[in-house]
């Protein structure tokens, strides 16, 4: 695509394209204005990235991909953005070491939101000046995607940020999920082995680390209906799960002695209560357990006479699972509801929301994998390398966000994420 001049004059009509630009980027900041400002600069954990990075960054990614790249002349708005908001795109530049992004006090908050009303405005008069742009829409259809991740990250990072304050402060305190009465019965699905086709269609948005669509042989296996419940997780702790070598993975267990884990992320040292986006709250035993590692997971599986399902049988399964609902962001609940009673009637739920299922497949491309163009290649293929694949999306993951052909993926000593358990079986 050849850089173009700014029109000026471009009509005040808003294009579908531009019309989402707007709702996407409106909704992240809608987001971080649940927090206070000085929530917003705080980073508890490397992991975590303060909120008002998280406000640049996705700022960032437009500037330096869309209309550093599109538009003719584009003067970018501070130089030094480059370093600061960029994350981990090193053929552009050096970059600001992402374990002290909340040793930066400037720019301030205020200073991001003025950089974002710049950029925004840019963006949109670039968009309606050239609403048959294809090449265009698929950078700005990327960016959203990007900012869609973000605007995840930024809930699961302000929730590392609340958690630190001894003042019991939530997110939002009307945020939770309903309590069952009953948890739905464990059920083992069967399906046969054959090939399965796997991957994003050629056609609509997809990330790079989506494609390309290929045949998978599945052996013969058994899914589990629903996922695993705070209830189950508590017993496999009071059997002794965390003291039993013979079940965890060799770095796992050095992972549990060195961190000192005995329970998830975010529970109470007796069990009893776990910390939510909307403040502390008692156990729902009937809810799926959420904010434990791979390690602790696999552990899990052992201990139950079980294993986690590969990303092939996840996806096969999840591409009969349509429509793509369930316990996204758009409910409000903001963490992992139990499975309704009137759910056990389908042959497997909870595949969309409530927790990202982690998956006995390493993170790794697939056959003829091409990276993007550029440095945007740097986007999803460096990593496939020592980190673990899960699937289905999360409580926090905003609506029509994710797809059966979707892959996440973290390192497997990773619980700040809504990161859960289903089960597996050989059949």
């Amino acid at each position: 695509m050849s850089p173009r001049q700014p029109n000026t004059a471009a009509s005040p009509a808003r294009t579908p394209l531009a019309n989402r630009y707007r709702a996407v980027r409106e909704a992240t900041v809608g987001l971080a204005g649940l927090l206070a400002v000085e929530d917003q600069v705080v980073q508890p954990c490397e992991e975590a990235s303060p909120t008002k990075w998280h406000l640049g960054h996705t700022t960032w990614f437009f500037e330096r991909f869309v209309l550093g790249a599109c538009q003719r002349g584009y003067v970018v708005v501070d130089g030094r953005y480059e370093r600061i908001f960029n994350s981990y795109y090193h053929t552009i530049g050096p970059v600001h070491p992402r374990s002290d992004r909340g040793s930066l006090s400037r720019p301030t908050v205020a200073q991001i939101h003025d950089y974002r009303s710049r950029i925004d405005e840019a963006l949109l008069e670039l968009l309606e000046s050239e609403p048959d742009d294809a090449e265009l829409a698929e950078l700005v259809e990327l960016g959203l995607n990007h900012e869609e991740q973000h605007q995840e990250l930024l809930l699961t990072d302000a929730k590392q940020v609340l958690f630190a304050s001894p003042l019991d402060v939530a997110y939002c305190a009307t945020a939770a999920p309903p309590r069952a009465a009953a948890t739905v019965p464990v059920e083992f699905r069967f399906e046969p082995a054959g090939f399965a086709e796997i991957g994003a269609d050629p056609a609509g948005f997809a990330f790079d680390n989506e494609r390309p669509r290929h045949r998978a042989w599945l052996d013969a296996h058994v899914l589990a209906n629903r996922l695993v419940t705070n209830g189950e997780y508590r017993e496999f702790i009071r059997a002794g799960g965390y003291t039993t070598p013979d079940l965890w993975l060799a770095d796992g267990w050095t992972t549990v002695r060195t961190s000192r884990w005995n329970r998830p992320l975010y529970w109470s040292p007796d069990l009893e209560r776990e910390y939510t986006l909307g403040g502390w709250r008692s156990l729902d035993v009937h809810a799926p357990v959420c904010h434990v590692s791979f390690y602790e997971a696999a552990a899990f599986a052992a201990w139950s006479g079980a294993r986690l399902p590969t990303e092939a049988e996840w996806e096969n399964t999840a591409q009969t699972a349509s429509p793509v609902e369930g316990n996204l962001r758009s409910t409000g609940w903001l963490h992992p509801a139990a499975a309704a009673p009137t759910a056990h009637g389908r042959r497997v739920f909870q595949l969309w929301g409530d927790v990202w299922e982690w998956c006995a497949s390493a993170y790794r491309p697939y056959p003829r994998f091409r990276p993007l163009k550029g440095s945007l290649g740097e986007y999803n293929g460096k990593f496939m390398c020592n980190q673990w694949v899960v699937r289905g999306g999360s409580c926090a993951t905003p609506p029509g966000h994710v797809r059966a052909s979707y892959r996440n993926f973290f390192y497997p000593h990773d619980r700040w994420q809504f990161l859960g358990i289903r089960l597996a079986k050989d059949a």
